[in-house]
């Protein structure tokens, strides 16, 4: 479907420039929403919709496109990111902490600008080349 191609490309392209950049380590006080890359909302709104695409990308083929095999990267890439943002807003909000949620914001802390550039490539390269095999 045309729209989850959309999404993945828009969504990719939005995500991983917040994880490049580190904007998601600000963070926005001011009330309302707005779509700014400081506001926490707007952050997990893109997260839930990157990593909602990204798993919707393996279902939904582009007409001509090898199913699964076809959007992997893209949609790999959006789960990632969304996952990223996702987690970062869960750590900044809750004061538990675990062993295990230690080692995975040390973990992406580590791979946050490998994964934005993944994803920001990825949105690149499945723009420009839709029916390419992975892209």
């Amino acid at each position: 479907m045309l729209q989850f191609y959309f999404l993945s490309v828009a969504a990719n392209a939005l995500s991983g420039f917040i994880l490049f950049t580190g904007h998601d380590e600000e963070e926005d006080t001011s009330p309302g929403f707005r779509f700014s890359p400081e506001n926490r909302t707007f952050r997990l709104v893109l997260g839930i919709v990157s990593a909602l695409t990204g798993v919707l990308k393996i279902l939904s083929v582009i007409p001509g496109d090898i199913p699964v095999i076809g959007d992997l990267i893209p949609a790999l890439a959006g789960f990632f990111a969304g996952f990223a943002l996702i987690f970062k807003y869960y750590r900044q909000g809750t004061s538990l902490s675990s062993d295990r949620s230690e080692k995975i914001a040390a973990l992406i802390a580590v791979n946050q600008r490998w994964v934005g550039v993944a994803a920001m490539a990825s949105s690149a390269l499945h723009f420009l080349f839709p029916t390419v095999l992975l892209l």
